[in-house]
């Protein structure tokens, strides 16, 4: 459905006028807090990879935002593999049709920085989601939980899992992606301050693919006979690792935890494969991400605070950041797993 709402967008899109100027934003020809007289505020978003369950579930939450605000109208798509040229591509097909706002979840933010400056350039406003372009024009960053956050809870809850001992390793996904990157400084920091009995070993990277996930996993396990834990950095990673110790058959022995959605980690949970996905609530993630969109072209910004709806409640701006905040990560767990239908 999202597919044919993007090719439906960009059908009615292809030829603009010869007086349109290019260089004009919603902002520029309404009053502040005003929508624009000529229909609502078309948001394009474009995620690391297309197909992904975490990234669909945010296009769900961003689709309910859609139905509920009433005012803005939400475009997704994404490249078909992981890869920034391709979704420097699509970035640009959404410069051509001229949407309001542009949110991206760049695999490679160094390479994406000038892309945004061409989306700026054409008065378009731009955001990213889910990981940042730090170094960019991007006016806000829409973060789940803090890097902190998010690392504490990980190596918590593989700690727990461990017993506080053992050697550690990391499978992440994409070498450049920085939420991931800064995920994982942020463990090393985190387990040499808190566990002096745990030892990360390795830090891999095999991309957005299952397979590639848990065949680096198994690697690590048959190099090294003493590995006693594995991080799954990614939705698709903390699939594979727990995958790999599944197949191993050394549940009990090699305990995993991963940044992982909850249905696809759920049949992983109740063997013991995994001891706990971390995550947050991705729909309402989604939500978050089209609300702000509509923030930036109303021209209506942030507050230090904000009631966002009644389900999100209330939603931390770290100005000095330009950082909206979903909240704390969350950590799930074969109790509260079916309380996620993605």
């Amino acid at each position: 459905m999202s597919n044919l709402r993007f090719l439906a967008a960009a059908a009615a899109t292809l030829v603009l006028t010869a007086g349109a100027t290019g260089c004009t934003s919603r902002n520029d020809t309404a009053t502040e807090g005003e929508a624009a007289s000529d229909g609502p505020v078309r948001i394009a978003f474009v995620p690391k990879l297309q197909g992904s369950p975490y990234f669909e579930a945010m296009d769900a939450g961003a689709q309910r935002a859609e139905e509920e605000l009433g005012d803005i109208e939400w475009l997704y798509q994404g490249p078909t593999t992981a890869d920034a040229a391709q979704q420097a591509d699509v970035v640009r097909s959404f410069i051509q049709q001229q949407v309001d706002v542009l949110v991206v979840a760049p695999n490679d933010p160094d390479s994406m920085a000038p892309v945004l400056q061409e989306a700026q350039a054409a008065g378009i406003d731009v955001a990213t989601s889910d990981t940042d372009a730090p170094n960019s024009v991007r006016e806000v960053f829409v973060n789940q939980a803090t890097a902190d956050g998010i690392a504490k809870q990980v190596i918590d809850s593989l700690a727990a899992a461990m017993g506080e001992t053992g050697e550690f390793a990391i499978v992440s996904c994409g070498e450049t992606a920085e939420n991931l990157n800064s995920w994982i400084a942020a463990e090393k920091e985190y387990v040499a301050a808190e566990y002096p009995g745990m030892t990360l070993t390795e830090v891999g990277f095999s991309g957005e693919d299952q397979a590639a996930n848990a065949q680096m996993a198994t690697d690590y396990m048959n190099a090294n006979p003493n590995l006693k834990g594995l991080i799954g950095q990614c939705t698709t990673s903390a699939v594979g690792v727990a995958q790999a110790v599944r197949d191993a058959g050394r549940i009990g022995e090699v305990f995993t935890v991963g940044v992982g959605t909850p249905q696809s980690m759920k049949p992983y949970l109740e063997d013991g494969s995994s001891s706990a996905s971390i995550l947050w609530d991705v729909e309402n993630f989604g939500y978050l991400t089209a609300w702000a969109g509509r923030q930036l072209a109303l021209g209506e910004g942030f507050q230090e605070t904000n009631e966002v709806s009644d389900e999100l409640g209330a939603v931390e701006y770290v100005e000095e950041e330009k950082m909206l905040v979903l909240g704390p990560a969350l950590e799930i767990t074969p109790d509260n797993v079916d309380d996620f239908d993605y």
